[in-house]
């Protein structure tokens, strides 16, 4: 079934704009913004996470091809660690909304929690990635992102199998850290209870 293209039934310039990475161990949290032509469909963009990986790779090039104008943030383990994974997420998304080249109307949000620094009105849509085409996109773009740049810093750290799990607590991963120690590029205070509170 083809992802709805609007939350407006009235032409908007609406951007759809999504963060992945949040649930992982290393490496940053990474968010895509993305705004189509009104009138654009592609019955191909789903939910990045029911694609393959070869499919991502071909629907990232015709979404950067087709967009109005889209883009990908990243915010280090760094500062995850020292304002929080969710206050990240948020951040990301702002940062990502932020560079567009064209200034959205509306943004769709997946996700529950969000806050808008560019005062433009949103909504926040819960599995928006499989309800809205915007949002879709920018979770594909998001996701390969994200992965190829784990891929990168994979060849410094081949040990965590990075390439493999792209940050995230798979089995292997975690016997490597507990062998060798964290990494610069570990979350230091993922453990921490506060990574999941938000004050708002």
């Amino acid at each position: 079934m083809p992802l709805k293209s609007h939350f407006s039934e009235t032409p908007t310039i609406e951007c759809g704009c999504d963060e992945v990475g949040r649930g992982c161990l290393a490496g940053p949290v990474c968010a895509a913004a993305v705004i189509f032509p009104y009138d654009y469909t592609n019955d191909e963009i789903n939910d990045s996470k029911q694609l393959t990986a070869a499919k991502r790779e071909h629907l990232r090039d015709i979404i950067e091809r087709d967009a109005v104008a889209f883009f990908v943030a990243e915010v280090s383990e760094k500062e995850i660690d020292k304002i929080n994974i969710l206050h990240a997420s948020i951040k990301c998304m702002n940062d990502a909304i932020g560079q567009l080249s064209v200034k959205p109307e509306f943004l769709l949000i997946d996700g529950n929690k969000f806050t808008d620094r560019w005062n433009i009105p949103y909504k926040c849509v819960v599995k928006g990635d499989a309800t809205y085409l915007s949002i879709a996109a920018a979770s594909i773009l998001a996701k390969t992102y994200r992965d190829n740049l784990m891929v990168q810093l994979d060849a410094e750290y081949p040990m965590y199998d990075w390439k493999q799990n792209k940050g995230y607590p798979s089995p292997k991963h975690i016997a490597a850290v507990h062998q060798y120690g964290l990494s610069p590029y570990h979350r230091k205070s993922f453990h921490l209870k506060n990574q999941l509170s938000l004050d708002l």
